[in-house]
């Protein structure tokens, strides 16, 4: 997964008509968008040069939004990534739009064709963050409400998000995430958790075989951005009652599908 590549205007170029980059709250949106878009936490350093603004400015600007939550330090460390509630920002605003928005028909379409729960994820500070749900018409359901966190190690979409990582970011996840035991099926061998990633690239799919809820089992699809890489998983999850996971494989080309459709329209938005 490349690094996000910033194209900021330069320095000494004039700033877009109508606007005073001299302003403090659009320095401060600027470094928010940088830090936002970029893939990787970013130092001081780092943001100064490619946003043509004083080291000491851009240090007072973090800090600032460091403790207003909007940014943080993973790990304690000396690079900057979105804090939580830049992230709660972010989400408000998809949740405030997505029951109307096209992507939800295509959950709701899913949830229908397989008779089963339908999510659609993202990774956020080192969890899976559910931005929709469309809940089976079962009178037993699994009330999880969209802005859920559940972990990354011990579900489909969270291993989905693991295998897609470069080889070095992903031994640092594994260092810095604790591996902890949900269910009997939880994997919290590091080694294990590794090969069972090398099966996922190499099969497309991810299972959660009642690994963080007992007695759920859950698939899951990737579904790619306009860069070509993961931006979300699709998952379908049910009790094994009524879903064997072997059953649930068996939906995996509905699943497919339709992360094909939602794939196709995140492109288009970043066309």
């Amino acid at each position: 997964m490349p690094d996000t590549v910033l194209s900021l205007r330069p320095a000494d170029a004039e700033p877009p008509e109508g606007t005073d980059s001299s302003l403090p709250t659009l320095k401060a949106f600027t470094v928010l968008r940088a830090i936002s878009t970029s893939t990787r936490p970013v130092g001081v350093s780092e943001l100064a040069v490619l946003l043509g603004m004083p080291k000491a400015t851009v240090h007072r600007i973090v800090r600032m939004l460091e403790r207003e939550g909007l940014l943080e330090r993973p790990e304690g460390g000396r690079r900057y990534a979105s804090g939580g509630r830049l992230l709660g920002f972010a989400f408000d605003i998809v949740a405030s739009s997505v029951r109307n928005a096209p992507r939800h028909a295509i959950l709701e379409a899913v949830s229908r064709r397989v008779g089963e729960t339908c999510n659609l994820g993202i990774m956020a500070q080192g969890c899976v963050l559910y931005i929709d749900r469309v809940e089976a018409a079962w009178p037993f359901g699994l009330r999880f409400e969209i802005g859920s966190r559940v972990p990354l190690h011990c579900t489909a979409i969270g291993k989905l998000f693991l295998g897609s990582l470069p080889p070095a970011r992903l031994e640092a996840v594994l260092e810095a995430t604790p591996l902890d035991r949900y269910t009997d099926n939880t994997i919290t061998d590091p080694d294990r958790l590794r090969a069972e990633l090398d099966r996922i690239r190499e099969d497309g799919v991810s299972v959660d075989n009642q690994e963080f809820l007992a007695g759920v089992v859950c698939v899951a699809v990737p579904v790619t951005g306009s860069d070509g890489t993961m931006a979300a998983g699709l998952a379908v999850s049910a009790p094994n009652a009524r879903l064997s996971l072997k059953q649930a494989l068996q939906h995996a080309p509905a699943l497919r599908e339709a992360a094909a459709h939602l794939s196709a329209m995140m492109r288009a938005e970043g066309e």
